[in-house]
Protein backbone atom coordinates (compact mmCIF):
# COMPACT_ATOMS: atom_id res chain seq x y z
CA UNK A 1 0.00 0.00 0.00
CA UNK A 2 1.01 3.75 -0.73
CA UNK A 3 2.83 5.40 2.69
CA UNK A 4 0.65 7.42 4.02
CA UNK A 5 -0.85 8.51 7.36
CA UNK A 6 -4.77 7.10 6.79
CA UNK A 7 -5.60 3.71 6.65
CA UNK A 8 -6.12 2.42 2.82
CA UNK A 9 -7.60 -0.76 1.20
CA UNK A 10 -7.23 -2.32 -2.29
CA UNK A 11 -10.96 -2.25 -4.03
CA UNK A 12 -11.74 -4.62 -6.83
CA UNK A 13 -12.97 -3.25 -10.00
CA UNK A 14 -16.00 -4.77 -11.87
CA UNK A 15 -13.63 -4.47 -14.99
CA UNK A 16 -10.95 -6.53 -13.56
CA UNK A 17 -8.77 -4.26 -15.71
CA UNK A 18 -9.48 -5.24 -18.75
CA UNK A 19 -10.60 -2.06 -20.31
CA UNK A 20 -7.58 -0.18 -19.67
CA UNK A 21 -3.78 -0.02 -21.61
CA UNK A 22 -1.70 -1.94 -20.02
CA UNK A 23 0.16 0.99 -18.90
CA UNK A 24 -2.85 2.23 -16.55
CA UNK A 25 -2.39 1.16 -12.64
CA UNK A 26 -6.18 0.74 -13.36
CA UNK A 27 -5.07 -2.46 -15.24
CA UNK A 28 -4.26 -4.89 -12.48
CA UNK A 29 -8.13 -4.75 -12.04
CA UNK A 30 -7.51 -3.10 -8.44
CA UNK A 31 -7.64 0.58 -7.21
CA UNK A 32 -6.25 1.85 -3.71
CA UNK A 33 -8.77 4.48 -1.21
CA UNK A 34 -8.15 5.51 2.03
CA UNK A 35 -11.01 5.82 4.64
CA UNK A 36 -13.00 9.16 4.50
CA UNK A 37 -12.14 11.54 7.20
CA UNK A 38 -13.59 15.57 8.38
CA UNK A 39 -11.48 16.60 5.13
CA UNK A 40 -13.79 14.68 2.67
CA UNK A 41 -17.02 15.49 4.84
CA UNK A 42 -16.25 19.42 4.25
CA UNK A 43 -16.11 18.10 0.68
CA UNK A 44 -19.42 16.71 0.84
CA UNK A 45 -21.08 19.51 2.35
CA UNK A 46 -19.67 22.02 0.18
CA UNK A 47 -22.66 23.96 -1.45
CA UNK A 48 -20.21 25.50 -4.06
CA UNK A 49 -19.52 21.81 -5.07
CA UNK A 50 -22.66 21.27 -4.77
CA UNK A 51 -24.25 23.65 -7.26
CA UNK A 52 -20.95 22.40 -9.68
CA UNK A 53 -22.61 19.00 -10.14
CA UNK A 54 -18.47 17.95 -9.19
CA UNK A 55 -19.06 16.91 -5.26
CA UNK A 56 -18.55 13.30 -5.95
CA UNK A 57 -15.53 13.67 -8.56
CA UNK A 58 -14.19 15.99 -5.72
CA UNK A 59 -14.45 13.26 -3.34
CA UNK A 60 -13.35 10.53 -4.80
CA UNK A 61 -10.60 12.00 -6.55
CA UNK A 62 -9.49 12.69 -2.41
CA UNK A 63 -9.85 9.29 -1.81
CA UNK A 64 -7.66 7.61 -4.35
CA UNK A 65 -4.22 6.40 -3.57
CA UNK A 66 -3.84 4.86 -6.67
CA UNK A 67 -0.52 7.33 -8.38
CA UNK A 68 -1.58 8.59 -11.12
CA UNK A 69 -5.20 7.90 -11.22
CA UNK A 70 -8.81 9.96 -10.98
CA UNK A 71 -11.89 9.73 -12.06
CA UNK A 72 -11.21 11.18 -15.31
CA UNK A 73 -9.43 7.44 -16.06
CA UNK A 74 -11.96 5.64 -14.67
CA UNK A 75 -15.00 3.49 -16.75
CA UNK A 76 -18.56 4.42 -15.05
CA UNK A 77 -18.65 1.18 -13.57
CA UNK A 78 -16.00 1.01 -12.03
CA UNK A 79 -16.60 4.41 -10.54
CA UNK A 80 -19.59 3.33 -9.09
CA UNK A 81 -18.09 0.59 -7.38
CA UNK A 82 -15.62 3.09 -6.28
CA UNK A 83 -18.43 5.24 -4.74
CA UNK A 84 -19.99 2.08 -2.90
CA UNK A 85 -16.34 1.10 -1.49
CA UNK A 86 -15.89 4.91 0.01
CA UNK A 87 -19.44 4.90 1.52
CA UNK A 88 -18.78 1.05 3.24
CA UNK A 89 -15.08 1.92 4.57
CA UNK A 90 -16.21 5.50 5.93
CA UNK A 91 -19.87 4.90 7.67
CA UNK A 92 -20.18 0.69 7.32
CA UNK A 93 -22.39 -1.08 5.20
CA UNK A 94 -25.59 -0.84 6.55
CA UNK A 95 -27.51 2.14 4.37
CA UNK A 96 -31.14 3.45 5.94
CA UNK A 97 -33.02 5.60 3.79
CA UNK A 98 -36.19 6.15 2.18
CA UNK A 99 -38.10 4.43 -0.72
CA UNK A 100 -41.24 4.44 -2.38
CA UNK A 101 -43.14 1.07 -1.80
CA UNK A 102 -43.82 -0.38 -5.38
CA UNK A 103 -47.54 -2.30 -4.36
CA UNK A 104 -48.99 0.89 -2.14
CA UNK A 105 -46.62 4.09 -3.58
CA UNK A 106 -46.24 5.41 0.17
CA UNK A 107 -42.80 6.13 1.30
CA UNK A 108 -41.33 2.95 3.45
CA UNK A 109 -37.84 3.12 5.40
CA UNK A 110 -35.39 0.27 3.82
CA UNK A 111 -32.41 -0.83 4.87
CA UNK A 112 -29.89 -1.71 2.59
CA UNK A 113 -26.68 -3.68 3.06
CA UNK A 114 -24.14 -2.57 0.16
CA UNK A 115 -21.69 -5.52 1.08
CA UNK A 116 -24.21 -7.51 -1.05
CA UNK A 117 -24.17 -5.48 -3.75
CA UNK A 118 -22.16 -7.78 -6.92
CA UNK A 119 -20.39 -6.82 -9.69
CA UNK A 120 -22.18 -7.81 -13.07
CA UNK A 121 -20.03 -10.35 -14.89
CA UNK A 122 -18.67 -9.17 -18.64
CA UNK A 123 -17.97 -11.50 -20.99
CA UNK A 124 -14.48 -13.34 -20.51
CA UNK A 125 -13.06 -12.98 -23.72
CA UNK A 126 -13.07 -8.63 -23.82
CA UNK A 127 -9.53 -7.50 -24.02
CA UNK A 128 -9.69 -4.11 -25.01
CA UNK A 129 -12.78 -1.34 -24.92
CA UNK A 130 -13.33 -1.34 -28.39
CA UNK A 131 -16.63 -3.57 -29.67
CA UNK A 132 -18.34 -3.98 -32.63
CA UNK A 133 -22.28 -4.79 -33.86
CA UNK A 134 -23.98 -4.33 -37.00
CA UNK A 135 -27.28 -2.42 -36.48
CA UNK A 136 -30.29 -4.28 -37.21
CA UNK A 137 -32.30 -1.74 -39.45
CA UNK A 138 -29.79 0.09 -41.68
CA UNK A 139 -26.72 -2.32 -41.48
CA UNK A 140 -24.07 -0.21 -40.18
CA UNK A 141 -21.13 -1.57 -38.61
CA UNK A 142 -20.10 0.22 -35.80
CA UNK A 143 -17.15 0.00 -33.63
CA UNK A 144 -17.96 1.94 -29.81
CA UNK A 145 -16.35 1.90 -26.44
CA UNK A 146 -16.83 2.53 -23.10
CA UNK A 147 -16.94 6.20 -21.81
CA UNK A 148 -14.37 7.28 -18.99
CA UNK A 149 -14.52 9.73 -16.65
CA UNK A 150 -13.24 12.25 -18.87
CA UNK A 151 -15.45 11.96 -21.79
CA UNK A 152 -18.23 11.94 -19.09
CA UNK A 153 -17.11 15.41 -18.09
CA UNK A 154 -16.93 16.64 -22.34
CA UNK A 155 -20.53 15.45 -22.99
CA UNK A 156 -21.85 17.40 -19.69
CA UNK A 157 -19.81 20.37 -21.53
CA UNK A 158 -21.26 19.65 -25.01
CA UNK A 159 -24.69 19.46 -22.97
CA UNK A 160 -24.73 22.79 -21.11
CA UNK A 161 -23.83 24.78 -24.00
CA UNK A 162 -26.31 22.96 -26.25
CA UNK A 163 -29.11 23.99 -24.46
CA UNK A 164 -28.39 28.07 -24.63
CA UNK A 165 -29.12 26.97 -28.67
CA UNK A 166 -31.73 24.76 -28.96
CA UNK A 167 -34.91 25.88 -27.60
CA UNK A 168 -35.05 24.22 -24.51
CA UNK A 169 -34.38 20.76 -26.34
CA UNK A 170 -31.08 19.30 -24.99
CA UNK A 171 -29.57 16.32 -26.94
CA UNK A 172 -28.55 14.16 -24.57
CA UNK A 173 -28.90 11.10 -26.33
CA UNK A 174 -27.14 11.90 -29.83
CA UNK A 175 -24.58 13.12 -27.86
CA UNK A 176 -23.91 10.44 -26.05
CA UNK A 177 -23.79 8.59 -29.36
CA UNK A 178 -21.47 10.96 -30.69
CA UNK A 179 -18.47 10.05 -27.63
CA UNK A 180 -19.74 6.45 -28.20
CA UNK A 181 -19.38 4.93 -31.51
CA UNK A 182 -15.66 5.30 -32.83
CA UNK A 183 -15.93 3.99 -36.32
CA UNK A 184 -19.45 3.29 -39.19
CA UNK A 185 -18.20 0.85 -41.64
CA UNK A 186 -14.88 1.67 -41.09
CA UNK A 187 -14.95 5.40 -41.78
CA UNK A 188 -13.85 7.27 -38.25
CA UNK A 189 -13.99 10.37 -39.44
CA UNK A 190 -15.69 13.11 -36.71
CA UNK A 191 -18.00 13.99 -39.50
CA UNK A 192 -19.52 10.54 -40.47
CA UNK A 193 -19.89 10.02 -37.02
CA UNK A 194 -21.87 12.67 -36.24
CA UNK A 195 -24.54 12.43 -39.00
CA UNK A 196 -24.88 8.61 -37.57
CA UNK A 197 -25.67 9.74 -34.42
CA UNK A 198 -27.76 12.46 -35.89
CA UNK A 199 -29.74 10.29 -37.98
CA UNK A 200 -29.85 7.13 -36.27
CA UNK A 201 -33.42 5.27 -36.41
CA UNK A 202 -34.98 4.79 -32.95
CA UNK A 203 -34.73 0.82 -33.42
CA UNK A 204 -31.12 1.34 -34.12
CA UNK A 205 -30.48 3.27 -31.04
CA UNK A 206 -32.12 0.88 -28.86
CA UNK A 207 -30.18 -2.16 -30.09
CA UNK A 208 -26.63 -0.02 -29.81
CA UNK A 209 -27.79 0.78 -26.15
CA UNK A 210 -28.39 -2.46 -25.38
CA UNK A 211 -25.24 -4.04 -27.04
CA UNK A 212 -23.40 -1.28 -24.27
CA UNK A 213 -25.41 -2.30 -21.37
CA UNK A 214 -24.37 -6.31 -22.43
CA UNK A 215 -20.45 -5.47 -22.09
CA UNK A 216 -20.34 -2.62 -19.69
CA UNK A 217 -18.90 -3.88 -16.33
CA UNK A 218 -20.92 -2.09 -13.10
CA UNK A 219 -21.83 -2.96 -9.55
CA UNK A 220 -25.29 -4.03 -9.22
CA UNK A 221 -27.05 -1.20 -7.31
CA UNK A 222 -30.43 -2.92 -6.86
CA UNK A 223 -31.69 -5.69 -4.40
CA UNK A 224 -34.42 -8.03 -3.47
CA UNK A 225 -36.33 -6.99 -0.02
CA UNK A 226 -39.51 -8.39 0.67
CA UNK A 227 -42.80 -6.27 0.99
CA UNK A 228 -46.06 -7.52 2.10
CA UNK A 229 -45.03 -11.11 1.89
CA UNK A 230 -43.45 -11.11 -1.48
CA UNK A 231 -39.87 -10.27 -2.41
CA UNK A 232 -39.78 -7.29 -4.89
CA UNK A 233 -36.46 -6.16 -6.75
CA UNK A 234 -36.10 -2.25 -5.84
CA UNK A 235 -33.31 0.01 -7.26
CA UNK A 236 -30.85 1.25 -3.96
CA UNK A 237 -31.74 5.32 -3.97
CA UNK A 238 -28.92 7.47 -4.06
CA UNK A 239 -29.96 9.94 -1.60
CA UNK A 240 -28.26 12.42 0.89
CA UNK A 241 -28.03 9.82 3.29
CA UNK A 242 -25.75 7.66 1.12
CA UNK A 243 -22.62 9.92 2.33
CA UNK A 244 -24.24 11.67 5.18
CA UNK A 245 -26.04 9.25 7.24
CA UNK A 246 -28.67 10.26 9.97
CA UNK A 247 -26.43 8.81 12.46
CA UNK A 248 -23.32 11.41 11.58
CA UNK A 249 -25.09 14.31 11.92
Amino acid sequence: MADNKFPSEMIDLPSKGKFYSKESPLSEGKIEIKYMTAKEEDILTSQNLIKKGVVIDKLLNSLILTKGVSTDDLLLGDKNAVMVAARILAYGPEYVCEITNPTTGELQEQIFNLADCPFKETEKDITENLFECELPISKKKIKFSLLTGKEEKLIDTDLKASAKFVGGVVPELTTRLRYLIKEVDGDNSQSVINQTAMNMLARDSIFLREELKKVSPDIELSQEIEIGGQSVKVDIPMTVEFFWPKTGR
